[in-house]
């Protein structure tokens, strides 16, 4: 629980009054306030005047205690949003000017934008203009312009019923409307009003088909006979991802460069896009294989939208046409759609980082492949790759 106390530092007069703000052990900061008092009229013992019955003193009294309910206030609405420290003391006691604030939802967007683009990454600020361009449509029907402080129940009733009637997929709308939260958080961060209601607005995911290459299917890829150049080099990107773990944005900047021997061990290193995180991941076999055949070089890097389509025709001619569960996105509405397609068809970019985790869960330990898959936890790890508590259960059981 936080505790306020007032003191002073000098026997010099007159003496400025300053604050100190203690929450248990992780915070403790102090400030200079704008009062100020004859050392030998204050109390550090109890933090006030001595003589409250002066008037002079019994309105410095009044105007600590109306700068303490203030403070607290403020500090509870902010605590865990906001860096608290004495810099921060300091600014409330004697705040900079500030730009104002916007209060619509659709113009914090961009205000949040602004203020991130140091950090967010060109996909995130594709997904947030996405994001931003759903709910401008959805007040476009609406006839509505949402303030920060109406994202409540109702909005979320009302932008899911929006989104279903124009057949967004489930997990679409639960994105969405995470990011949604999300800037409604950063908004009240900086001091701005929400609806008591937002904690309490809860996203549901739909569990979607983990898609993945087995490792009979690599052995197909790695045979098949392509009679096209541009084939085989994204053949190699797709096994050197399937080999490495990492997303396109990572492996398709490989380059020989990168590579260093730590004794007899060849390692990639690198610096994830998503992340920032500074990778080593060993290069096996396999790898070695396709940069020998290359002559120690990386396959060519193609664009994002040329390599899942190549892939696609890669595994159609290794023969993956088995109908299976899965989504792809429809060409005319530009959004996914559920149902039974050929595998060939539900292949991506991503499925080389899915298939190295699926492939070597249970053969390497998990710690080991989170490093390089960079998951957190366990638990993201096992639903990342489609199992469960009870697989988990089921596999430790074969050691017994």
């Amino acid at each position: 629980m936080a505790t306020l106390k007032y003191f002073i530092q000098t026997a010099n007069n007159p003496a400025k009054i300053y604050i100190r703000l203690r929450d248990g052990r992780k915070i403790d900061a102090k400030a200079k306030t704008n009062f100020a008092i004859n050392p030998i009229d204050w109390s550090n013992a109890k933090g006030q005047p001595k003589n409250l019955k002066d008037a002079s003193f019994k309105k410095l009294n009044e105007d600590l205690i109306r700068l303490s309910a203030d403070l607290l206030s403020h500090y509870n609405k902010v605590n865990g949003a906001q860096e608290i420290n004495s810099d921060w003391l300091k600014d409330f006691i004697n705040p900079k000017a500030i730009e104002s604030l916007p209060t619509k939802l659709v113009e914090y967007f961009d205000y949040y934008a602004m203020h991130k683009k140091s950090t967010l990454e060109n996909s995130t600020f594709m997904k947030l203009n996405v994001n931003k361009h759903l709910l401008q449509r959805f007040q476009k029907e609406a006839k509505k312009e949402y303030c920060i402080h109406e994202v409540d129940s109702k909005f979320k009733l009302d932008f899911e019923s929006y989104c279903l009637k124009n057949n967004y997929a489930p997990n679409t709308i639960a994105r969405t409307l995470k990011f949604i939260k999300t800037i409604c958080y950063h908004a009240k961060s900086n001091g701005l009003e929400t609806s008591y209601q937002l904690d309490n607005i809860k996203v549901k995911f739909e569990k979607v088909d983990k898609i993945y290459l087995t490792k009979e299917e690599l052995k197909l890829i790695e045979s098949a006979e392509l009679e096209n150049d541009y084939l085989d080099n994204s053949r190699d990107w797709l096994l050197i991802s399937c080999e490495t773990g990492q997303r396109v944005s990572d492996f398709m900047r490989f380059n020989k460069e990168q590579i260093r021997f730590e004794g007899d061990v060849p390692l990639i290193e690198f610096t994830q896009v998503k992340t920032d995180t500074i990778m080593s991941v060993p290069l096996s076999k396999k790898v070695r294989a396709i940069l020998k055949k290359r002559n120690g070089e990386f396959p060519r890097q193609i664009s994002d939208q040329r390599y899942n389509e190549y892939i696609k025709e890669v595994c159609k001619i290794a023969g993956l046409d088995e109908v299976i569960k899965g989504s792809k996105q429809d060409t005319a509405t530009k959004r996914k759609v559920r149902g039974s397609f050929p595998k060939f068809e539900l292949v991506t970019s991503h499925i080389g980082r899915r298939s190295f985790a699926t492939n070597n869960y249970g053969r390497i330990p998990t710690p080991l492949l989170m490093n390089v898959t960079g998951h957190k936890t366990e638990g993201m790890f096992l639903q990342y790759i489609g199992k469960t508590q009870t697989d988990k259960s089921i596999h430790l059981a074969q050691y017994f």
